[in-house]
């Protein structure tokens, strides 16, 4: 009997040493999986203090991913159209000037208006879908291209809005896309500034000001779109049957 006791006490400590250090990694697993969660937004290669989560940050974990791509999706045809109904207002304008250099650099500005627009929706749908998460380098391409044709559309707006003031009437809402327009610019320099500072010296807080000069600059381009309701406010869209003929 002492013999069988001394093989059967070990055999039952070990199972429950396997049995409590199961437990343990399950806990800790489960402890560092909500400490993820919680740091998730905040987490940078760097790993230093961060205290304001980046918009792809914010965007790219569950649920947010999906709140904001159907945000993008049910918005997406709507400034399609939105961008036809702003080139034929430029296309409109252009029609009274009379000078032949002034009128075509109109119509060149109109139509890199429109290109740019497109562009940029595109962009701004592929940012979205493509998250940083999922493949980092496609997403960050994506947003400089989505950066770089937005702040373009925006200074042709501004200076298409200002062409032959003597002829046409100026756009009524010019002088809050130029202010937009710098304030997005100023925005982008500070963007690029802290982006390298947290990405080559991992500045403590450089992340955080990076993203606060992201959240001015998505603000600003927001508002530069809602001038619409200024500058086309008895303008609708409408789906009709041609004339003469019905169904």
């Amino acid at each position: 009997m002492g013999n069988d006791a001394q093989v059967e006490i070990p055999t039952h400590s070990k199972e429950q040493d396997k049995s409590h250090t199961k437990e343990s990694c399950i806990v800790d697993r489960t402890i560092k999986t909500l400490n993820y969660k919680a740091d998730d937004i905040h987490e940078t290669h760097c790993r230093v203090y961060n205290v304001v989560p980046s918009i792809s940050a914010i965007t790219g974990i569950s649920p947010q991913r999906y709140v904001w791509r159907i945000c993008i999706a049910y918005h997406l045809g709507p400034r399609l159209l939105i961008g036809s109904l702003y080139y034929n207002y430029h296309k409109e304008r252009t029609s009274y000037i009379f000078e032949d250099k002034v009128r075509n650099l109109a119509i060149n500005l109109g139509e890199a208006c429109y290109w740019l627009n497109l562009i940029e929706l595109l962009a701004l749908t592929g940012v979205t879908y493509v998250s940083n998460r999922e493949n980092y380098f496609v997403h960050e391409k994506i947003f400089i291209i989505f950066m770089v044709t937005s702040l373009l559309h925006m200074l042709c707006r501004a200076r298409v809005g200002c062409l032959a003031s003597d002829v046409v009437e100026p756009v009524k809402t010019n002088k809050l896309v130029w202010i937009l327009f710098f304030v997005a610019i100023c925005a982008t320099i500070g963007l690029i500034v802290f982006f390298l500072r947290h990405r080559l010296l991992c500045r403590p807080l450089a992340f955080t000001w990076f993203s606060i000069c992201e959240y001015i600059l998505a603000t600003a381009n927001m508002a530069f779109h809602a001038l619409i309701v200024q500058d086309l406010p008895v303008h609708e869209l409408q789906v009709v049957c041609p004339t003469g003929k019905t169904n």
